[in-house]
């Protein structure tokens, strides 16, 4: 499951113009990991120009297009929401921030700023709860969090079902469930929505009408 997490990470990173770097092939199981062992992926925008960081939320496309350079850890733990409780308990996620995580990524990407980004499954929908968890994620040191469903959202905003992606199993899996009308785009779910709201709306206005 790792393994499909991360290459929808990679794949989303990619889709942006992002050169993506996987620093570690094997997977750590009998011992504790290193601090350096927990990056998932380095990353690097050559459209980007460095410049501060954007403010610590869930980044989308658009915060993730200002980042030169960034170190991404990559939890794909589906089964559970992160919350305060949890972020109290697993102190390795914070170890993305670790001096000598940011050393090493600097002698590969050079100077300037490097944003070290979480995808994480979910966070709290309440607002007390999202704020606090964002906090707690901040004084971490973690910079951004990237969420999986606007990820694979916008993977198959960007899949072409006319297009055959013989080389990404996962892209390909995309596109013959949207070829099969299996998966809408958000987008057009909006506006069919949008479209059932003034449907509804004008046939209100119809029977208050006719009384």
């Amino acid at each position: 499951m790792a393994s499909v997490n991360e290459q929808i990470v990679r794949e989303f990173f990619e889709s942006l113009g992002f050169l993506v770097n996987q620093p570690r092939k094997y997977q750590v199981m009998a011992r504790a990991k290193q601090a350096e062992e927990e990056v998932d992926f380095v990353v690097f925008n050559p459209q980007s120009v460095p410049a501060e960081l954007p403010p610590l939320e869930v980044w989308s496309a658009t915060e993730l297009r200002q980042i030169s350079r960034a170190v991404v850890g990559v939890r794909g733990w589906h089964s559970e929401r992160f919350s305060p409780a949890k972020l109290a308990v697993e102190k390795e996620l914070f170890r993305l921030a670790d001096n000598v995580v940011m050393q090493k990524a600097h002698r590969q990407l050079g100077a300037g700023p490097v944003a070290k980004i979480l995808c994480l499954p979910d966070l709290p929908v309440a607002g007390p709860l999202r704020h606090k968890s964002l906090d707690m994620l901040k004084e971490g040191g973690i910079d951004g969090v990237l969420l999986f469903r606007p990820m694979l959202l916008e993977l198959i905003r960007s899949v072409d079902a006319q297009k055959n992606y013989e080389r990404s199993d996962l892209l390909q899996v995309l596109r013959i469930l949207k070829a099969h009308d299996l998966l809408k785009d958000a987008q057009l779910d909006l506006f069919r929505v949008r479209k059932k709201r003034k449907e509804f709306n004008r046939q209100n206005a119809k029977d208050a009408k006719s009384e």
